[in-house]
């Protein structure tokens, strides 16, 4: 097989003119992080919101194009795009926004400023909460760095190729919920060295190459913090909105405050904030203990004007449950944490829904800054 090289990536994409036909998409800067693993070209598109649809066409042009050069077997091309900052606090969820996947109604992100506040389990039992609306929901893994979807739903194998889509894969499927994760496509102990050009190619590929069904809501298990995957994931992909997960110590609010701030600059509607971790309620002595305090999310959400979602207490069950692929909403409909689950869906899918229309925008602050 013949070896790959930049210049004959960059040869090619030269031959090819920018959207506006101001010179080719090279020479006006729009391509990036260009990355080759053997006969696999990986790189990034920069566009702006004004010209996404075109950018979209001419990103498959771009795929057919480096297909074209010998030794390459397969294209991954990422758009990222800019948006301009929100004025004056976090933007409000607009009803039907539309999310620019076929089938799916609404895109909503899982996020959390920082990793181990249980963002995944929150997630994934939003998402089975949500299904026990009589809504249809899909859930995207895009931790590609760790991905916990897969063990959290119980799911093993890989994706089927879809015949009827040509090149697309058929999402996995349990609890009635369609999912798709990079765990699925690589071993559960390799890591994923990869940039953030590469990272965000892969996720365009499962977000846009999976033959997903009709959804009323598709759940985003976004990565922990707020860096350059994450931030390009939040612009490039029409987010209906964002919930925010935290625990009560101060440490974790710092972190959420950033992801807080990062939604607003790009103009992503945050739905609420949710408290994990709030509380336990001890078997034995029957006491609650605040283990990392209390209310600190609740405080930050009525600080900057978001609407706060709930509090979810530690349990052992849950913790055992997710660990076996068996979470608490879809294998004990009866317990108090699917009651708590539950409500916060049914706050997340009235403001998505336009439950929230009309309010005035409160203005984000932010420490320090």
């Amino acid at each position: 097989m013949a070896t790959v090289t930049q210049d004959d990536v960059l040869s090619v994409l030269r031959r090819i003119a920018a959207p506006d036909g101001r010179g080719n998409v090279v020479s006006a800067g729009l391509v990036s992080g260009i990355a080759i693993q053997g006969g696999t070209v990986m790189f990034a598109l920069t566009t702006s919101p004004q010209h996404a649809k075109t950018m979209e066409s001419l990103r498959g042009a771009v795929e057919k194009a480096v297909l074209g050069i010998k030794g390459v077997d397969k294209a991954m091309v990422a758009l990222t795009a800019e948006r301009g900052p929100q004025q004056g606090g976090l933007p409000q969820p607009q009803g039907q926004r539309g999310s620019g996947i076929p089938g799916i109604k609404h895109l909503i992100a899982v996020a959390s400023g920082k990793g181990g506040v249980g963002k995944s389990t929150t997630a994934v039992n939003l998402a089975l909460a949500l299904t026990s609306l009589n809504l249809k929901v899909a859930v995207l893994d895009a931790d590609v760095y760790g991905p916990s979807i897969p063990k959290l739903f119980g799911l093993t194998g890989k994706p089927e190729p879809s015949e009827a889509a040509g090149k697309k894969m058929k999402p996995m499927t349990r609890y009635g919920v369609e999912v798709m994760s990079i765990g699925f496509l690589v071993p559960e102990d390799t890591p994923m060295i990869w940039r953030g050009p590469m990272v965000m190619s892969a996720l365009t590929q499962l977000l846009r190459e999976t033959e997903w069904g009709e959804a009323d809501v598709m759940v985003i298990d976004m990565p922990p913090g707020t860096g350059d995957v994450q931030l390009t994931l939040a612009q490039q992909t029409p987010l209906s909105g964002a919930v925010i997960v935290s625990t009560p110590q101060d440490l974790a609010l710092i972190d959420a405050r950033k992801g807080l701030n990062m939604f607003a600059k790009v103009n992503v509607p945050v739905i609420g904030i949710v408290e994990n971790m709030s509380y336990f309620n001890c078997t034995k002595c029957g006491e609650r203990h605040e283990i990392f305090g209390h209310g600190g999310a609740k405080e930050e959400a009525s600080r900057i004007g978001a609407p706060f979602l709930g509090e979810i207490p530690l349990d052992t069950d849950v913790r055992r449950r997710s660990d076996s692929g068996e979470p608490i909403v879809a294998t004990q409909p009866g317990a108090l944490h699917t009651a708590l689950y539950r409500n916060v869906a049914r706050q997340v899918w009235a403001s998505l829904e336009g439950g929230q229309l009309g309010r005035p925008a409160p203005r984000i602050v932010v420490d320090g800054q």
